[in-house]
């Protein structure tokens, strides 16, 4: 029994495990409750990517030869693969601020004008202030902002999405570890941040109790980790004052042949998409709460290493596709959709100002595609 009680406090399963418990039955209820609605329901698919081309600390050249492989090989790909409502798969390239390169925020840039992808903001920051916090993120913006990256709200302002490095949003560590900021989610809203998509992060101690929602932080946003007070996200109810939080699916699924194992909708070259794990991400039945027929699902990867690009760009990630519209896309039980992390925020928040329908029409209802998408950009000298 001791043993057993170890295991689960190596994996940190006791954070979150009651609450996905808790939380199971009610996912079964919503499910049954969107087959009965009028209309197919509808998947919104969303890829973000950890996107770090130094990532084990490679050179610039292995870094050049890493983002030249997945503009070369991403559109190969996706080709002649179309969502219900024609777009290709779209991947969210979150780039991090500290591994800026001119050169390779202007490549990307070119998957953008062909409407494959967006970019969006990744920071490593460990031991930081909230002084030098908001001075790298301006920058961050600024820089990223050059190529044509990050949508654009009603008032013309550059806004990006986030994922934190080392999954420590708001100093989450007891440790103190891979942040230093308590109060990085305002910070984050004031530097134009929509919303956040770090988590989950199970099995790493970063991960709260909270999973398999769309939610906003709420009472004192500057205290740690204050995501962990929450409302969750539904029909008729938003802020516009913070930025809002996507969590991706998490659970624990027992694969044919196996014991039970993590699904924390991570995928990887050793852990590729097989039909199993994508049935399990729609199970977890992620809703704007009172819209149970649009169901988010939001995935991540570590995708500019050679070995997970070459699964990712291969057979591993194109079967991953043929799972999504062999099972979620017949057009009678299911329409499928693909999105950029822009576009999911978009489609939440249409849903809680009360829109319905297909939300192919909401893909940019609050802030818009980055102006990459319609211009040629060329890179200032920095």
């Amino acid at each position: 029994m001791l043993d057993f009680m170890n295991r689960i406090r190596s994996k940190n399963l006791e954070t979150w495990v009651p609450q996905w418990l808790v939380d199971a039955s009610c996912g079964a209820w919503m499910r049954r409750r969107a087959q009965h609605s009028a209309g197919p329901a509808h998947l919104l698919f969303a890829f973000c990517d950890h996107y770090e081309p130094l990532w084990g600390g490679a050179t610039t050249r292995t870094g050049d030869a890493r983002v030249a492989y997945w503009v070369k090989n991403y559109p190969q790909l996706v080709r002649g693969i179309f969502d219900s409502d024609g777009y290709a798969p779209r991947h969210s390239f979150f780039f991090p601020a500290e591994q800026y390169r001119p050169e390779w925020l202007s490549s990307l840039a070119g998957l953008t004008r062909r409407n494959l992808g967006e970019v969006e903001l990744h920071l490593h920051h460990d031991g930081d202030n909230s002084h030098e916090l908001g001075i790298s993120l301006k920058k961050a913006v600024s820089l990223f902002s050059r190529h044509g990256h990050f949508g654009r709200d009603r008032a013309g302002r550059p806004r990006f999405g986030f994922i934190h490095g080392n999954w420590c949003l708001a100093n989450a560590r007891e440790d103190g570890k891979y942040c230093g900021v308590n109060d990085e989610l305002p910070i984050l809203f004031d530097s134009g941040c929509y919303a956040d998509f770090t988590f989950p992060s199970a099995p790493d101690p970063c991960q709260p109790s909270i999973v398999n929602k769309v939610l906003w932080p709420v009472g004192d946003l500057a205290q740690r980790a204050a995501y962990k007070n929450h409302e969750v996200a539904r029909v008729g109810a938003w802020h516009h004052d913070r930025i809002l939080m996507v969590t991706g699916p998490l659970a624990l699924v027992r694969e044919r042949g196996k014991w039970l194992r993590i699904e924390s909708s991570a995928v990887t070259a050793k852990d590729p998409a097989t039909p199993e794990r994508v049935r399990s991400w729609a199970a977890q039945s992620i809703t704007i709460r009172g819209r149970p027929e649009w169901v988010f699902i939001k995935i991540h990867t570590h995708g500019a290493p050679e070995e997970q690009a070459q699964s990712l760009l291969g057979p591993p990630g194109r079967k991953m596709h043929e799972v999504l519209h062999r099972e979620f896309n017949d057009g009678s039980r299911w329409k499928l959709h693909y999105v950029t992390a822009r576009e999911m925020f978009n489609i939440a928040m249409a849903a809680m100002s009360g829109r319905s329908g297909n939300p192919n029409t909401y893909r940019d209802f609050v802030v818009g595609p980055p102006p990459a998408r319609m211009h040629e950009y060329l890179c200032e000298d920095v």
